[in-house]
């Protein structure tokens, strides 16, 4: 049954895509990309971002210019981050899951101390059990960062949803065994998500609805 959710954070309970797109091609301009909208964003977005930005420059990356995209967005991106909110109703749905008896934890991709520090900013420490961000390769995927993340919790995979708003959410969740519900107001477009089989959620009070509804075996 299920009993915890793991949260995503960019693009799930940060509201976060419009200014991780305008500083992305802020960072691109030197390659000559022309300007990505939203929209072109969200239907090509993958992991690990270093091929997804490959896609839109058309070609593979050498290091060299990996690395200086990598580090020229996060400069930008970090201080740009306080400017984001939350996403609608993501307080809300934390103290529903809590006041049903559930536990919750956060595990997302973005840079560990950057994490830590904008989740107690947003005042939503006390929500989770754990956050994690990433310690390590920027831009990878979520799936071996998922089993450390449960087995540092002590929680059955069989127990657990995770959140989130991208199909390397689906597919960390399935790596573990655990369930998934993707939300549809992130980084990745709607088609792209339902592809992955995982049920998908316009917003977050939908998307624990349907925690709920596995909790209940439904």
């Amino acid at each position: 049954m299920v009993k915890h959710i793991v949260w995503d954070w960019n693009g799930t309970l940060l509201h976060d895509v419009e200014v991780v797109v305008r500083t992305m091609n802020e960072t691109l301009t030197e390659l000559g990309v022309p300007h990505v909208t939203v929209e072109r964003y969200r239907a090509e977005y993958c992991r690990p971002i270093r091929t997804f930005y490959g896609r839109l420059v058309g070609h593979e990356l050498t290091d060299e210019e990996w690395v200086r995209l990598d580090d020229d967005f996060h400069a930008l991106y970090h201080v740009r981050a306080r400017e984001c909110v939350l996403a609608p109703g993501a307080i809300e749905v934390l103290d529903s899951w809590r006041a049903w008896g559930g536990t919750q934890s956060l595990l997302s991709m973005y840079h560990h101390e950057q994490l830590v520090s904008l989740v107690d900013e947003h005042g939503l420490t006390g929500y989770f059990a754990r956050v994690d961000g990433s310690p390590g390769t920027p831009g990878d995927v979520k799936a071996e960062y998922l089993v450390r993340h449960l087995g540092e919790l002590g929680v059955d995979p069989a127990e657990v949803v995770l959140i989130g708003d991208s199909v390397d959410d689906a597919a960390a969740a399935g790596h573990v065994g655990a369930r998934c519900v993707l939300y549809a107001g992130g980084f990745h477009d709607p088609a792209g998500l339902a592809a992955t089989g995982a049920p998908v959620a316009e917003t977050l009070a939908e998307a624990v609805g349907r925690a709920r509804a596995m909790a209940a075996g439904r």
